[in-house]
């Protein structure tokens, strides 16, 4: 019997969910002292750098027929590639915890039944999901995706064309920075796209309909936190959605958003559990996430995410530097390996150079730099070992 594979419009849908998302509309706040212009302008261009990250991650996923885990350890080996399974899980059960927590607060903000309950609403919500499963959520999606984009849309009248703009803080974040706090969502993203476009029927336009829709999503939500804290100078998304009057759709946007997007962040937590033990099934996994994550945001505040953002940025983005430079350039696979020696040394570097970036203001961010000079470093480390063991092995003979 031949296996079920996703279509391009399920794969969309399932990124347009992950885009629709109350952590992004939040990060959005953050732009507003740089005006609606520039910080557009900010959001536009930090998402082409991460989306087109994300469109190559995903395709090598795609082609391979691999989970995103899988194929990392193509490039540092197979328990090279566990270590980024064990930080994968780990950061995805970040996220979990993050995006409840978010998700709990805003919706306590509409409908006061206590934080705490809210996060088991969502959290219980988010193990249904995952015991529905990938394969059988489309229509359960389409439904949830429609409502969810209707809801914006109100939300976006509500912030764009009943307020007025005020005027811009005199505190401003530099642009790179504002770029950098844009790429690192899709970036995000980058270690689990894989675990999707592995499945698709069509991998290379399901996996560009996944960075498309993601990378307008993602922006049309930036875009509504900064203008709200531009036009109606509310950083609290749920506040402007009960001044307008939304009540429970508002509160809909709220627990499905989280829902649909956290949803994924477990499920692939699961996936890489898989990568780091074949004997765990992975829909447990993601189930044991989504319960840490509950926990986790009933116990912890996690308000501000910035931070969090630069270390997945730091430890990812070279990762998948050097994971297209081998697939794409160098046309590599070091699978059967227990360790890629010069993978890991590349990728140790690329880690300490985004660290440093950090420091300087580069106005396309420091992930796209990083990355860049990631890519150089491994594929010249590359072509020197190969002439230094054809040297060697001449010398021998």
């Amino acid at each position: 019997m031949e296996k079920k594979r996703t279509s391009v419009y399920e794969n969309g849908l399932i990124w347009f969910g992950a885009g629709v998302s109350i952590a992004e509309i939040i990060t959005g706040t953050y732009f507003a002292p740089l005006g609606f212009g520039k910080g557009l302008l900010a959001v536009i261009t930090g998402h082409i750098i991460g989306c087109t990250m994300l469109f190559l991650a995903g395709l090598i996923g795609g082609r391979t027929r691999r989970s995103a885990m899988e194929t990392v350890k193509m490039s540092f080996g197979s328990k090279g590639g566990i270590f980024f399974s064990i930080l994968n899980v780990l950061q995805l059960v970040g996220w979990t915890a993050i995006m409840i927590y978010d998700g709990a607060l805003a919706a306590s903000s509409i409908f006061d039944a206590g934080k705490w309950i809210w996060c088991l609403v969502i959290g219980g919500l988010i193990i249904l999901w995952i015991m529905i499963g990938i394969k059988n959520l489309s229509r359960i999606n389409t439904v949830a995706m429609a409502a969810l984009f209707i809801l914006t849309l109100i939300l976006c009248k509500v912030i764009f064309f009943d307020g007025s703009e005020l005027p811009v803080s005199e505190e401003s974040m530099s642009f790179g920075a504002a770029v950098e706090l844009s790429v690192a969502m899709p970036l995000s993203w980058l270690p689990l796209i894989s675990d999707y476009t592995r499945e698709a029927e069509k991998p290379v336009a399901a996996t560009a309909a996944s960075a498309v829709v993601y990378g307008i999503i993602s922006c049309w939500m930036y875009a509504i936190g900064m203008g709200a804290a531009i036009f109606t100078a509310e950083t609290d998304i749920a506040q402007i959605m009960v001044k307008a009057g939304l009540g429970i759709a508002g509160l809909l946007i709220v627990v499905f958003s989280t829902v649909t997007t956290t949803f994924l962040d477990a499920y692939s937590a699961g996936i890489s559990g898989e990568s780091v033990l074949t004997k765990l099934r992975g829909k447990w996994v993601a189930v044991a996430a989504a319960v840490i994550g509950t926990t986790g945001a009933i116990l912890f505040p996690m308000e501000d995410i910035t931070n969090f953002l630069y270390l997945i940025g730091s430890v990812f983005a070279p990762m998948i530097a050097v994971q297209i430079a081998d697939h794409f350039i160098l046309k590599k696979d070091s699978s059967d390996k227990s360790f890629d020696i010069i993978s890991c040394i590349v990728w140790v570097l690329g880690f300490a150079l985004y660290r440093f970036l950090m420091t300087k203001d580069i106005p396309v961010g420091n992930t796209l730099p990083d990355m860049a000079v990631t890519i150089i470093i491994c594929v010249a480390a590359e072509k020197i070992f190969a002439v230094n063991a054809k040297s060697l092995k001449t010398k021998t003979e």
